[in-house]
């Protein structure tokens, strides 16, 4: 994936009122990133551990997948449909892993609120750059 043709393909794309600039995005990701590992990766250890079954890590993983798979999506394949139906699987897995980990580790959803507002936000985004880029 070139980096400088997906930058200049995101810049021309049309956007809401409220999008943020570009530079935004990767500051954001980095702080989410080290609550996601940190968070995440206890819930992995504690299944490992055999502390959590395997159907609380399970939405786990399919929101990291999720989530691994939207920049490929978004800028590799340059797919605004695709990207956005991605990002609402990340939107629903994150829900559904914050719904079952609540009742055994509370801390772990507590921590992951300023990433689910975050996607939260991201959808609203990319589903109206979906929008306004629809041809």
């Amino acid at each position: 994936m070139d980096s400088n043709s997906s930058a200049a393909w995101y810049a021309q794309l049309a956007k809401p009122f409220f999008a943020p600039p570009a530079s935004v995005f990767g500051p954001v990701w980095t702080v989410l990133y080290i609550v996601i590992a940190v968070s995440f990766g206890y819930v992995l250890l504690q299944y490992l551990k055999r502390r959590l079954p395997f159907s609380v890590l399970l939405p786990f993983i399919l929101n990291l997948v999720a989530n691994l798979a939207y920049t490929p999506i978004q800028f590799g394949l340059k797919n605004n449909l695709l990207a956005s139906m991605d990002i609402l699987l990340v939107l629903a897995t994150l829900v559904w892993a914050l719904v079952v980990i609540w009742r055994r580790v509370r801390w772990v959803a507590l921590v992951n609120l300023p990433y689910l507002a975050w996607v939260g936000f991201a959808t609203v985004l990319q589903l109206s750059i979906t929008w306004l880029n629809r041809s």
